[in-house]
């Protein structure tokens, strides 16, 4: 009685999370986000968090719940674009090593040094010869960076055709979201199945014990963001160590003649 009670309060008749609950437990996670934070910077950590999967699958939603109380001094999201034509001839980790993190600081990465065996591989725009000596790599370079100290986590969020469909109409139908519907993104939905290809033959060469893959599945949204934040947060063991509240000084009181505030440009109070 007590289970199928806490349950009502929990999901909809269609298995979905009631918004209340939702809202609860992720402002419940982001003050978790926060205290983790905290340990980071004081601990001198550093965390390297790789987001991937298909377009609209859902790593910039949960990315944005993740940082969203979190100090953009500490926290920061690397989204790189389309590689230049002077990054294309260096060595492919290259350009991502500079934006790896320093001791206290976390780093998202918003797809990452896996696009050489997802997108330019599906797509042509990287030759078999180049994506083969990436996969064999790449797990020498995460090797690397665990022994280095970095916190490695790779998230891949998977979601269904028909729910990738879904969202790829949705974003078509939606002027404001339009943008997010680009070539690549109509690409992807063609080619499916040679994603899927590319996805199973990454896994296998650089799902490693020392950085192995977590995969999110991602059809419901918000359950997917609970699920990956939880599970971030019990891979880095932390304590709460956030600052009491501090004693706000009082203003010092000296000579002071303030400008006319109707001398000054005024934003039109339009509201």
């Amino acid at each position: 009685m007590t289970d199928r009670a806490s349950s009502d309060k929990v999901y909809r008749k269609n298995g979905k999370l009631k918004n209340s609950y939702y809202e609860a437990e992720l402002a419940r996670m982001q003050e978790e986000l926060v205290k983790l934070q905290y340990w980071v910077k004081e601990k001198g950590l550093k965390v390297v968090i790789i987001f991937e999967g298909r377009g609209s699958a859902g790593k910039g939603g949960v990315i944005k719940r993740i940082t969203e109380q979190m100090s953009p001094r500490i926290v920061r999201v690397v989204a790189l674009p389309t590689p230049t034509e002077r990054e294309k001839s260096q060595w492919w980790f290259q350009k991502y090593v500079a934006h790896l993190p320093a001791a206290g600081e976390i780093v998202l990465f918003d797809r990452s040094w896996y696009n050489r065996s997802n997108v330019e591989w599906v797509m042509g725009f990287a030759p078999e010869a180049k994506v083969h000596e990436f996969l064999r790599s790449c797990p020498e370079f995460e090797r690397m960076l665990v022994r280095s100290g970095i916190i490695l986590l790779k998230y891949w969020f998977s979601i269904s055709a028909e729910e990738q469909l879904k969202r790829f109409e949705s974003r078509n139908t939606t002027p404001l979201k339009r943008w997010k519907l680009s070539p690549i993104d109509l690409e992807e939905r063609r080619l499916y199945i040679e994603y899927s290809r590319a996805k199973d033959v990454t896994f296998v060469h650089t799902d490693i014990p020392q950085a192995p893959w977590y995969v999110v599945p991602s059809d419901d949204k918000k359950k997917a963001r609970l699920n990956c934040i939880s599970h971030i947060l019990s891979q880095i063991p932390y304590e709460d160590i956030v600052p009491a509240p501090v004693q706000l000084p009082d203003m010092e009181k000296i000579p002071y003649v303030r400008t006319p505030f109707e001398e000054q440009n005024i934003v039109p109070l339009v509201y």
